[in-house]
């Protein structure tokens, strides 16, 4: 990275040496003869770094690190200190100096301090745009659905995003409950801190505490060094507990334990550790009813369930479907590098005929199967998952589905049915005998489709 640097020194020789030295390895480098002029240059340009002298004639070079921390925060500041002034040095730091370097120094010396100043600039900067990028994922627009239900979940979000309370997210497999504690962690104040993630299913109850509470040397066969837990990694974050049904009861009580008192032991340790973690737990089980079959514990419960967010799953938000749908095709061409394709009538019927035991997660999965596979203009009905074409051979329906299931998703296929009618009558300006062309139909099956939506033709005639 190449730099734009000022050297502030009341000596004129030591600031164009500098200059010269930093401008060879392809800097931009100025020069200021006091204080007063390098606040004139700092207010007018912005420089990556400035390397000052301690010891200047009217005001110091301390002076000239406090402007700059206080006006131009982004900007790293190396003192350049006299033989004997390590203490001031030190002190300077403490004011927020990116390094100092003691006279005399050689050439080589104040090149790399230079150029690890740069790389550290260039990693926050870095580090910064992707926290920008990864918070932008996951404001709440990021989130689809606009039915009742999403619009229940998103209100309780936006309320508690931006506390510390313990939240419990609920929902089948598949509904996005990690979506959503990415939603209140990176909508939170806990935002710049570590959002941790823990399957509690997959690990054995030896194993989980050592993932969760962290251990000593030797505390278990195979622990040769000390490790961190997650708690201690979360530290001033957020700590996601998924799946916190499947937590044995002893690592239940450490867990209650940690809420409560806010400390742990690792494994194997007797050492106390104090942490500031907000708790997220979500779960696809009946924690009620693993708490009245004793393997769930009642107060543990009642400490996670401070705030309840339930996801409803994909058959309870059927009119979510074309928006999910759109969002899936798009997230996934982009992901894959694929131009984006439409959905031929046919494919988009299966879709919302599907019962998607797997919810969203399947939805999605498919949809990025499909886009994989498209070899046409479109993406047709052979493109998607055997299961959702509804092959009978691997397709086992179930039965589970209610009458106003499947009302709800005749009320999606007839309302992409007059929207995708609407839009060829429209492109071809109530023609019925080219739209009906276009969309594959007869044109007395069209006008049937016309007289049972009630459309008119004639209506879109006159858009010219």
């Amino acid at each position: 990275m190449k730099g734009r640097v000022l050297v502030v020194d009341d000596e004129r020789a030591i600031g164009i040496a500098i200059q010269r030295l930093l401008a060879g390895r392809g800097h931009h480098v100025d020069t200021a003869l006091s204080a007063e002029d390098a606040f004139g240059r700092l207010a007018e340009s912005a420089y990556h770094i400035v390397i000052t002298d301690l010891s200047l004639k009217q005001a110091s070079g301390m002076d000239v690190l406090r402007w700059t921390r206080q006006h131009a925060p982004e900007t790293a500041v190396i003192m350049i200190t006299a033989f004997g002034s390590e203490k001031i040095a030190v002190e300077a730091m403490k004011l927020g100096a990116a390094d100092y370097l003691p006279k005399p120094f050689d050439n080589d010396e104040l090149q790399l301090t230079v150029e690890r100043v740069l790389e550290g600039i260039a990693l926050r900067r870095d580090l910064r745009r992707l926290q920008e990028q990864v918070e932008g994922a996951y404001q709440f627009e990021r989130i689809v659905g606009r039915s009742a239900a999403m619009q229940r979940v998103f209100d309780v979000v936006r309320k508690v995003a931006d506390t510390d309370l313990t939240v419990l997210v609920r929902g089948p497999s598949g509904t996005g409950k990690e979506l959503v504690a990415n939603a209140l962690h990176y909508n939170s104040a806990r935002r710049g801190r570590p959002l941790v993630k823990v399957n509690c299913a997959a690990f054995t109850r030896e194993l989980v505490e050592s993932e969760l509470f962290g251990h000593e040397k030797g505390a278990f066969t195979g622990a040769a060094t000390a490790r961190e837990g997650k708690f201690e990694i979360a530290d001033g974050g957020t700590l996601l507990l998924d799946e916190i049904g499947d937590m044995s009861l002893e690592t239940q009580a450490k867990i209650l334990r940690v809420l409560q008192e806010r400390e742990f032991e690792r494994v194997g340790g007797n050492r106390s550790i104090r942490v500031d973690v907000r708790i997220i737990a979500a779960t696809n089980q009946d924690l009620e009813g693993k708490v009245k079959g004793g393997s769930f514990r009642e107060d543990l419960y009642y400490r996670l369930n401070v705030v309840s967010i339930v996801l409803p799953a994909l058959r309870e938000r059927v009119e979510d479907m074309p928006l999910l749908i759109e969002h899936f095709l798009a997230a996934a061409a982009a992901r894959l590098k694929r131009e984006p394709k439409a959905l031929a009538p046919d494919a988009y019927r299966a879709l919302c005929a599907h019962e998607w035991k797997g919810n969203v997660r399947e939805l999605e999965h498919a949809l990025e199967q499909a886009v994989a596979l498209a070899s046409g203009p479109e993406i047709g009905l052979a493109d998607l998952p055997a299961s959702v074409r509804g092959d009978p051979e691997v397709a086992a329906r179930s039965d589970e589905s209610a009458g106003s299931f499947r009302a709800a998703k005749q009320r999606v296929i007839e309302r992409f049915e007059r929207q995708f009618i609407e839009e060829a009558l429209g492109r071809h300006h109530g023609n019925i005998s080219h739209a009906s062309e276009e969309m594959g139909m007869y044109r007395q099956h069209l006008q049937l489709k016309l007289t049972e939506y009630g459309i008119d033709p004639a209506k879109f005639r006159t858009r010219r």
